[in-house]
């Protein structure tokens, strides 16, 4: 959905002052190489890749910016009113970015950027349930007009379906005792809360050690991943994108776990021509075809002070691919 920034701003919001953008001029340095060009932020969450981008852009350049979070977008454009009609902005989801610049008649772009980390906001947000760290109802929506939540698959999904899920999503080896602690509980009630949740982890993994995560780190990143379909179609829009890409242009992706980044990683790896399947010559199926160029042979993690500054970014791996 296309918004106005007037029609943004008439929403109420905070801005959070304890969010911070994650490797965000070194994003930025990578993606802007033309200031008179068209830019699209994918998820642009409180903007702040997006007003480094927009403070880059000659009078002529382009920004779009795009969350399916509103309330992510309203903080964005509060943030962006300066630029004025430099800056489009689109409630949607990024995976639907080639119907969207679609709509808006654009059928080739400079660059993208797509920042797949959760914004602080929401995770200090006790409504939208991201966290155990807060009491809060069980939500984990990005999207809230979306109707699937986690307390809806924690108390519904058959208990191997659930065990699954943890392992897949979370990388959880310990995803079965804590799927059939769940049943368990959730026989005698319904399990509404984060708080809830989290104990029950805990309870069926026993007490974390010094150093270590809190055991219900991975079950919560698991469900989140489900109810938001994090992973579904992120690969098929690579290589989408680059199709919009001018030659130059450039797919910057920062992600914050290995599911996300092992897909960024071989669709990067197809694209620039080479076997991901490792099978003999004769038998392999990739395609071969050069179509970008690898900027980043291996990820660019953040430096040791940003991550001191702020802790959240220590998972954070950023991949940038230029059209050929």
């Amino acid at each position: 959905m296309h918004m106005s920034l007037e029609g943004l701003l008439t929403c109420n919001a905070e801005p959070s002052l304890q969010h911070r953008t994650v490797l965000a001029d070194a994003a930025v340095a990578h993606l802007v190489h033309d200031p008179d060009g068209l830019y699209v932020d994918g998820t642009v969450g409180h903007g702040g890749h997006a007003e480094l981008i927009a403070r880059r852009l000659s009078p002529q350049g382009r920004l779009v910016a795009v969350d399916r979070d509103e309330q992510a977008l309203t903080l964005a454009a509060t943030r962006l009113n300066g630029f004025g009609k430099q800056v489009t902005f689109c409630r949607d989801n990024f995976k639907n970015l080639p119907l969207i610049l679609n709509r808006l008649g654009i059928t080739a772009i400079h660059g993208l950027l797509l920042d797949l980390g959760v914004s602080t906001l929401q995770l200090l947000d006790p409504e939208r349930g991201f966290s155990f760290a807060t009491e809060g109802p069980l939500d984990m929506r990005m999207d809230q007009t979306q109707k699937v939540t986690a307390a809806q698959l924690v108390n519904s999904l058959p208990e191997e379906e659930l065990a699954n899920l943890i392992f897949t999503y979370g990388e959880e080896r310990h995803s079965r005792r804590i799927a059939r602690r769940i049943c368990e509980v959730r026989q005698l009630r319904r399990i509404a809360s984060t708080a809830e949740l989290a104990d029950i982890v805990e309870r069926a993994l026993g007490p974390r050690r010094p150093g270590q995560i809190h055991p219900a780190t991975r079950t919560f990143q698991a469900l989140r991943i489900a109810v938001n379909n994090e992973l579904e179609g992120l690969g098929d829009l690579v290589q989408k994108m680059v199709d919009l890409l001018l030659p130059g242009g450039r797919l910057v992706v920062i992600s914050f776990h290995s599911l996300e980044d092992r897909i960024v990683k071989q669709n990067f790896q197809l694209l620039a021509g080479h076997c991901i399947c490792r099978r003999p010559p004769d038998l392999c199926g990739c395609p071969r075809r050069e179509r970008v160029r690898l900027i980043t042979r291996k990820p660019e993690v953040p430096t040791a002070e940003e991550i001191r500054l702020n802790p959240r970014a220590r998972s954070a791996k950023m991949r940038v691919a230029e059209r050929i």
